[in-house]
């Protein structure tokens, strides 16, 4: 092992290697060479928002936007301090070994690192690690072919170890930053002889770095030791998952890390405020600002332009800020090297004085760049015509970090300061040499031939933007993405001004632009070609964020429209597009969006500028909930709907109370179902419905365990004068008759705006029905809605309820007393008061009541009553028969009923009710415009009586549901006369669950191409149908059907069929705008290719998802 060391000098060891690495890590050089702007890590540092990362595996993805190959195994993000980098997450039990951090460059890997160091160099953290050993890449590259043992290859490092080896028995960290910059062929693997061997001697025994490192990744070679890479994404794959304990990701500076860096950076208190307010004022830059490089440069810039009180030339796209740093570093580099400049020079004569020196830079930028290159040579430079000792070349624009010590050979490395400047750069290169038809510099871009033999004479820019946008889709990882943008963005002329000290005219670009925006529509739509890769597809709609097209939003709308799977990563940029657009959306709705719980998740930034807002079930978290909360309290929100429903609140419930609480807060709608609410929340909610700036209306709090002195705090809330709430839902939140005393005197309060209201599926029973029935009597009471399904209620609570529909103070309209035991007895009571000329009742649910055909001559009697105002009527699952219906039918005949609508699903019905129904039907004085007869034996029989009063012209109906009556083709072969009959009415049908087949709907098809037929919904499902009649409706969708939904679900159309239909939606004729299906996993290859080429089509592929709603 070497010479024995003893504890006081290994002690000494350890003083003077955390000494000496203190020294390396204790200040930042920013933007330049290590001999100017020196500043300490410890001043600056502001804390990077680090979370778990997705699955191991290879990535070649751009780092802009990766797409994860491998669905996370997590629901949510989980925050994690750089401190605790080694510490498993909370509810894991394994011992971390090996940490890799992957983060886009410039996100803070690097800086996170040294602060981890310094933190444990100045005793602050992670003190029983007895040495930490730095390792770059970019320097190991240097020495990968020499030969060393470990020891000799840490001194080269830290030189402070002199000839002690005892650190190999103590506790170690190796830190490998910059796994991307490797140049090393590493060929890991988990099995095998271990190259560098575990005997005693395997510290000194001679191997080539690159085994060395390869083993002590491996874990075969100091085992112990805990081993952190960071990595951009890109190269994240050259470590095999199975030797990586934890990945996480680092994802930048949260909307608070920022102000605290620039509040950090910017040492004047006043223009750092000032910086924040502008950047804030341009979402779009308060949004590229996550990335702390892009904090830097916007510091620098702002700086610049708000120390002269020039608000208005604020840079607000990503290529106008990159722009003016450019003119910043020049200028500052003329102050500094060129005697004589008294640095009042404009910035066009700033930029001509260095014009030459820029243009080698960018030569530099574009070559290395096409070679896949951050990292480069004197003899790089040089082949630039760059003279690598001339310090004002380098100053600002590029680095160098460089080694002297013996046992490495003495070269330096150059490299920008940040990749996009680099490929900022490079795309000021390729328009450079358009504007002075330098063809031959971009040959490289332009692969086609025929485009190469138009090059030869003149490319035009449409052209050049045009294949420069294919050549970007070719590149595996995407390293061309920011290239593109920043050309599409140079190549705007209001940023060809800004550069013209350097171009040396200006080139109309306006419709080339426009141009090449329609060429990226149709390529992120698929319409003349394979659709792109999600990753590939937001990197072009960035693009049009660039050149400030108005159409982003329409295109975002019909990427997601193709419902193709989102990663997190897509979601987060998805957000960020939104967010930058600096454009208002109606809706985020992150149920929408094919993707996962976490991905949802990500989305939650963009509700900042949406004015409904839908975070169902996406597993908000207290940073989440922290923006929401935002939004709440800003004063210039839009947000006005809000619904939070499905997520366990306790996470984030402080916050959300404080964003209620704001007198900022503009939410007139809130929907908290299954929140697992608590009392803070109850208090909070309560708080922000009598707060002065309340504008809530509409309250959901369905699903959670309301108990009672919670509930207290809501309805004593209510009654203040200063709350404007409509509409309460409470249901499933386990209320009892004591919960109802306590909402009666909300009713009863002269303050009270409550006009609805929902205590479904809640134990009241009848002596809670009770005290809301006496309340209603109240003069105050403003309830037009009540709903109490589900709520063990007896005709007890009817009888409570008839003084109530009977007083002339009341005014309720709606009622809902579905699923509970009224029976006939309860029925009948209510009949009674219908038939009472104060009764204002019109909508009437008495779904499941055990209701039979006794209750039939009261009702009837009510309905056909010259007072009755009943309009809709539902009576599904009774006991009603044909003998009920018959007694029914005669009250709808009579002039003074006003029934429209009526539901008999589910009432053991046969062909003998729809004869009583078609005279009905047949009926002048009838205005029935819906009837529900599903999951009634009717047969085609029945349909065929129904059909031949549909045929009158005296028929008012509009939508007949007939699912599951045992139909068969036979039904549609009647219905399609009804269809094609001028005098037809009939606007939505649903035969679902019913044995069509093809030949069925062969004849509904035929029927919609007629054009008498103004059918716009038809429902299929579950009809045994297969691709004969995907072939036979797709030429009905084609042929300009009024059609504007389709439900197929449930049916084997097999690929074919769904093909046909697809192909039928591009159709411009087609009218379509919902078609719904369960086989999407057999046409997943061609969504994106149904948007049509018409301007403003609205088309698209969708597929059921989950609903929320109650009855």
């Amino acid at each position: 092992m070497g010479r024995e060391t003893r504890p006081e000098d290994l002690q000494g060891v350890k003083n003077s290697h955390k000494k000496s690495m203190k020294t390396k890590v204790e200040v930042v050089w920013e933007g330049g060479t290590k001999t100017e702007n020196r500043t300490l890590l410890n001043s600056i540092y502001t804390d990077l928002y680090i979370t778990e990362g997705p699955s191991q595996g290879t990535n070649a993805e751009h780092e802009v936007q990766q797409i994860e190959k491998k669905q996370r195994g997590r629901a949510r993000d989980m925050a994690i301090n750089y401190k605790d980098i080694f510490k498993p997450l909370p509810g894991q039990e394994k011992t971390i070994k090996t940490v890799m951090t992957q983060g886009v460059a410039g996100i803070g890997k690097t800086m996170s690192v040294h602060k981890f160091i310094l933190d444990w160099a100045e005793d602050k953290a992670n003190q029983d690690v007895d040495f930490i050993f730095l390792l770059p890449f970019r320097e190991l590259n240097l020495i990968q072919n020499q030969h060393c043992s470990l020891h000799e290859l840490l001194q080269k490092f830290h030189k402070e170890l002199k000839n002690s080896e005892k650190y190999v028995d103590c506790k170690l960290v190796f830190i490998f930053d910059g796994l991307d910059e490797s140049r090393f062929q590493l060929n890991l693997n988990t099995k095998g002889k271990c190259d560098a061997t575990r005997s005693s001697e395997s510290d000194t025994a001679c191997f080539t770095v690159n085994v060395i490192i390869r083993n002590l990744i491996e874990g075969k070679l100091l085992p112990n030791a805990l081993i952190w890479i960071t990595s951009r994404p890109a190269a994240v794959g050259k470590i095999p998952a199975e030797l990586i304990s934890q990945v996480t990701e680092m994802r930048g500076f949260n909307d608070e890390q920022k102000d605290a860096y620039f509040r950090k950076r910017v040492r004047d208190g006043s223009l750092a405020e000032k910086i924040i307010s502008q950047i804030k004022l341009s979402r779009s830059l308060y949004i590229m600002c996550h990335i702390p490089i892009f904090c830097w440069i916007s510091a620098t810039v702002l700086q610049a332009v708000l120390g002269k009180d020039n608000e208005k030339g604020i840079p607000r796209t990503l290529t106008a800020m990159f722009a003016h740093f450019l003119i910043i570093q020049t200028t500052t580099k003329n102050q500094k090297y060129d005697e004589g400049h008294e640095g009042n020079l404009g910035h066009q004569r700033v930029l001509q004085s260095n014009k030459e020196s820029i243009l080698k830079l960018a030569k530099l930028a574009f070559i290395q760049l096409e070679k896949g290159q951050i990292l480069f040579y004197a003899e790089d430079l040089e082949d630039c015509g760059i003279d690598a000792s001339d310090a004002t070349v380098c100053s600002g624009m590029c680095s160098q970090i460089f080694k002297e010590e013996s046992e490495f050979q003495l070269k330096k490395i150059y490299c920008f300061v940040h990749l996009s400047i680099q490929e900022f750069l490079a795309a000021f290169h390729v328009f450079y040499s358009y504007v002075n038809s330098d063809m031959e510099a971009l040959r490289t871009l332009v692969t086609r031939p025929a485009s190469w033999f138009c090059i030869k004479r003149r490319l035009s820019l449409y052209a050049l933007l045009n294949a420069v946008v294919d050549k970007s889709l070719e590149s595996e990882n995407g390293h061309l993405d920011l290239f593109l943008r920043f050309l599409m963005g140079i190549s705007l002329e209001s940023n060809q001004e800004l550069l013209h000290g350097i171009l040396s005219s200006t080139v109309s670009s306006s419709e080339s632009l426009q141009g090449t925006s329609r060429h990226i529509k149709e390529k992120v739509s698929g319409e003349t070609s394979e659709p792109v890769s999600p990753e590939r597809a937001w990197n072009l709609l960035y693009c049009l964020l660039e050149v400030n097209d108005t159409s982003l939003h329409e295109e975002l709308d019909n990427y997601v429209k193709s419902n193709k799977r989102l990663s997190p990563a897509h979601c987060s940029a998805l957000a960020y597009i939104l967010l930058a657009s600096e454009d208002v959306k109606d809706e985020l709705d992150v149920d929408k969006y094919n993707t996962s719980s976490m991905g949802r998740e990500r989305l939650i930034p963009a509700v900042k500028i949406c004015r409904k807002a839908r975070l169902v079930d996406c597993n908000l978290t207290e940073t989440s909930s922290k923006i929401v909360a935002s939004a709440l309290q800003d004063p210039n929100s839009y947000l006005t709907e809000l619904n939070l429903s499905f997520n366990d609140l306790q996470h984030g419930e402080e916050q959300i109370a404080q964003g209620l609480a704001s007198p900022f807060c503009k939410l007139t709608n809130l929907r908290m179902q299954r929140c697992n609410l608590t009392e803070m929340s109850c208090r909070a909610v309560a708080s922000a419905l009598k707060s002065d700036s309340s504008c809530l209306k509409v309250l959901d709090l369905s699903n959670n365990d309301l108990q009672e002195p919670w509930l207290k705090h809501l309805t004593t809330a209510m009654q203040d004068e200063r709350c404007k709430l409509e509409i309460l839902e409470l249901y499933n939140c386990k209320l009892t008759d004591q919960s109802c005393e306590h909402l009666a005197s909300v009713i009863r309060s002269a303050s009270s705006c409550l006009t609805e209201m929902d205590l479904s599926v809640n134990d009241l029973e009848d002596s809670g029905a009770m005290h809301l029935s006496q309340a209603l009597l109240d003069d105050h009471s403003k309830v037009k809605t009540l709903k109490l399904w589900g709520c063990k209620l007896t005709d007890q609570s009817c009888a409570a309820l008839v003084p109530a529909l009977k007083c002339g103070s009341s005014r309720l309209t709606k009622l809902n007393l579905s699923d509970n035991e009224l029976h006939d007895s309860g029925t009948n009571l209510l009949s009674d008061a219908l038939a009472d000329p104060r009764c204002k009742l019109e909508k009437l649910q008495l779904e499941n009541c055990k209701v039979t055909d006794q209750s039939c001559t009261d009702l009837a009697s009510a309905l056909w009553s010259d007072s009755s105002r009943m309009k809709e009527l539902m009576l599904r699952n009774n006991q009603l028969k044909d003998s009920g219906v018959e007694l029914l039918s005669k009250a709808l005949e009579q002039p003074h009923c006003q029934l429209e609508t009526l539901q008999l699903q589910g009432c053991q019905l046969t062909a003998r009710s729809c004869e009583a129904l078609s005279t009905v039907l047949r009926s002048d004085s009838s205005r029935l415009t819906e009837l529900d007869l599903s999951d009634n034996d009717l047969l085609d029989p029945g349909v065929e009586l129904l059909s031949a009063a549909l045929d009158d012209p005296g028929c008012k109906l509009e939508k007949l549901q007939l699912q599951g009556c045992k139909l068969t083709a036979r039904s549609c072969e009647t219905l399609s006369t009804v269809l094609r009959s001028v005098s037809s009415r009939l606007t939505e049908l649903d035969l679902s669950d019913n044995d069509l087949r093809d030949s069925g709907v062969k004849r509904l098809s035929a029927a919609l191409q007629d054009p008498r037929c103004k059918l716009q919904k038809l429902q299929l499902r579950e009809c045994n149908l297969a691709s004969p009649s995907c072939g036979a409706l797709a030429s009905a969708i084609q042929s300009n059907s009024d059609l504007k939904e389709l439900n197929l679900s449930g049916n084997n159309l097999q690929n074919s069929g769904a093909k046909r239909l697809l192909r039928a939606l591009r159709e411009p004729r087609c009218n379509l705008e919902k078609l719904l299906t369960d086989s999407g996993d057999l046409v997943k290859l061609q969504r994106g290719r149904q948007q049509r080429s018409q301007p403003g089509a609205r088309s698209c592929f969708r597929f059921p998802t989950q609903t929320y709603g109650r009855r």
